[in-house]
């Protein structure tokens, strides 16, 4: 049984964990008003990226864009590959690893099967990670062709057909941009996991730090009040 491995206190430090991953998760997305998280003003910048883009008619720049977007999520893509070759090379590693712990006053990992457990819980994390960027990257392949797709000034198409070929670009960009979010999110909480490998306190601490960190970079911080100075035409904000 599980309970023969974990105390009552890891379940409920787990249980943390997942709990702020998930509600930092919806807090994010869903947000408004004030709170506005910096994804989602970013969101409204792909729109008006979209808006700006039936304007023109060299749209090098916009392919430009989109590519820079691929390559960056097909980097983090292989990161992930990495990262999890590396928890599998972990899980052989059993033995060694109890011993080192054993030897320190704070460790908490008790026999082997405690200890793969925590490691298949970590590439659990990266897996997600990996199917995360891999989708990110296939959508930012079809925001390309739908942004071939946005027919230029002068091809005879009306602006409603224009405009609604630009929107469908900027919802397929916001969807991989949100995909890719996500992969980067479960690699900042893969390192609050690595608490756990400690003890069930410390997990909890590690999540609660993850978590403060990343809520301050969106809804704290001089970008995203930046891009709200430029919203309202104070020009406030700004401190580069």
């Amino acid at each position: 049984m599980m309970t023969a491995y974990f105390s009552y206190l890891d379940f409920a430090a787990l249980v943390y964990f997942v709990a702020a991953w998930a509600g930092y998760g919806l807090a994010v997305a869903r947000m408004r008003g004030r709170r506005t998280s910096l994804s989602q003003i970013m969101n409204a910048q792909r729109a008006e990226w979209a808006r700006q883009l039936i304007l023109r008619d060299n749209r090098v720049v916009d392919t430009t864009i989109n590519a820079s977007l691929q390559n960056g999520t097909a980097f983090f893509a292989s990161t992930s590959l990495i990262a999890l070759g590396g928890v599998l090379t972990l899980s052989r590693s059993g033995d060694d690893v109890l011993t080192l712990f054993g030897s320190l006053p704070f460790g908490a990992i008790a026999t082997r099967a405690t200890w793969e457990i925590k490691v298949a819980g970590l590439a659990v994390v990266f897996v997600y990670a990996f199917f995360k960027f891999s989708w990110a990257y296939r959508l930012f392949n079809y925001g390309a062709i739908l942004l071939g797709a946005v027919p230029p000034k002068g091809s005879g198409a009306t602006l409603e057909q224009m405009e609604r070929a630009a929107r469908r670009a900027a919802a397929m960009n916001i969807a991989a941009g949100s995909h890719f979010a996500r992969g980067q999110r479960a690699f900042f909480f893969a390192l609050a996991y690595l608490g756990w490998f400690v003890s069930p306190w410390l997990l909890m601490v590690t999540t609660t730090a993850v978590v403060c960190v990343m809520w301050r970079r969106q809804f704290a911080s001089k970008i995203r009040a930046a891009l709200l100075a430029q919203d309202d035409g104070t020009g406030q904000g700004w401190h580069p």
